[in-house]
């Protein structure tokens, strides 16, 4: 989750919203929560702990009653919706753990998941009693809201990003299916999304589970096709041959090549870090019948320890005609990023066709001046 995100709580919008809490509950004193949220190292905190400073001084100024402290922030939910008012699931899975709370818990998760999202807030509550919220899962996946249906499926994703994993999931899925299984053909492109997302998150641990999974469920129902298409992709970017098959791609016999003849070249071939080159490719197919091709480069990255990781980038994926000609270009930077950091050495640059490698070339990366 992006540090950047983190300015959206202003000292104006916690003044606000301070303001916004003593409307509804008049003894908050609003100024000593404004100080308690502000008070320093605040500028130098990331996002998802300013939140948790949010909600901290809250639970201090609020009533000490977790159910009426829940109901000051009901009569609010209304007027804050969005994404900067995570913190009010978080002021659940950080106040109501309790067994003596747990309905209550729910109940406010799934009422402040429909203006915010309680994601991140239910992954405490399932670590604490995995069986017992699977179940709640289950009912959530049949709830006429799309935004708590989607919670049933984006709250137990294994791997969800910026959020504490679930090694029980990544260990045995079969409960998170269970609850995908009733939104495999979601009417709601919101919900599918997730489902789509939840199966590539298992499917980094147990691809043959998603596999068989996939076999199962695909040409039953467009919905449901496209999920899995989603669902799919690292078994495709892997190139799996029983995933590739499943949707359409040609899988070559071993030995055998998709390609004719295919050129990568690269320019400049030697260049610093901050710098962008062209790259420029041409390959011939040689079938007969029409083919379903995936068209990537990839670029295996130096790393500080000094191995390379590769990295792989979309060209093309399309059906073409059984004796095609296919050229195009590419423009690829090599200036840092907050997700990856260059490091000089030659990088090996490969041009894969169905996962099967076509050709390569390589660049010469330097410090940057």
């Amino acid at each position: 989750m992006s540090d950047a995100l983190k300015d959206i709580y202003t000292t104006e919008f916690i003044h606000d919203f301070g303001e916004m809490v003593r409307a509804a509950y008049p003894s908050f004193p609003a100024e000593a929560f404004v100080k308690a949220v502000l008070t320093p190292p605040w500028d130098e905190m990331p996002l998802r702990t300013r939140m948790h400073r949010i909600v901290e001084s809250l639970g201090e100024q609020l009533p000490p009653r977790y159910e009426e402290a829940l109901e000051v922030l009901f009569s609010l939910e209304e007027s804050c919706s969005g994404f900067p008012y995570l913190f009010f699931p978080d002021f659940v899975s950080t106040y109501g753990l309790s067994e003596e709370h747990w309905e209550l818990s729910m109940r406010a998760l799934e009422r402040f998941t429909q203006r915010s999202s309680s994601e991140f807030a239910i992954r405490p509550f399932i670590l604490k009693n995995p069986e017992r919220v699977m179940n709640q899962m289950l009912e959530w996946s049949l709830h006429p809201n799309e935004h708590v249906r989607r919670l049933s499926s984006e709250g137990c994703r294994p791997r969800l990003p910026w959020s504490i994993s679930l090694p029980l999931f990544k260990q045995d899925p079969s409960p998170v299916l269970d609850v995908l299984e009733r939104l495999k053909a979601d009417s709601s492109l919101y919900v599918r999304k997730s489902v789509a997302n939840n199966l590539n998150d298992i499917a980094k641990d147990h691809p043959d589970v998603v596999l068989t999974t996939a076999q199962k469920w695909i040409g039953h129902h467009p919905h449901t096709d496209w999920i899995l298409r989603q669902g799919c992709r690292t078994l495709i970017r892997k190139a799996i041959p029983e995933a590739l098959m499943l949707f359409g791609y040609t899988v070559t016999e071993p030995g055998k090549s998709l390609v004719q003849s295919a050129i990568l070249t690269v320019q400049p071939e030697q260049l610093r870090v901050g710098d962008s080159c062209e790259l420029q490719y041409s390959l011939d197919i040689d079938r007969e019948a029409p083919t379903q091709i995936r068209v990537e480069y990839g670029i295996d990255f130096i790393k500080g320890s000094g191995k390379a990781s590769r990295k792989l980038f979309l060209l093309s994926d399309r059906t073409v005609s059984g004796k095609a000609h296919l050229t195009g270009t590419r423009t690829h930077s090599f200036a840092n990023l907050t997700t990856r950091k260059h490091y000089p050495g030659l990088h090996r640059i490969v041009l894969l066709i169905n996962g099967q490698e076509a050709a390569h070339t390589m660049v010469d990366l330097q410090e940057k001046t």
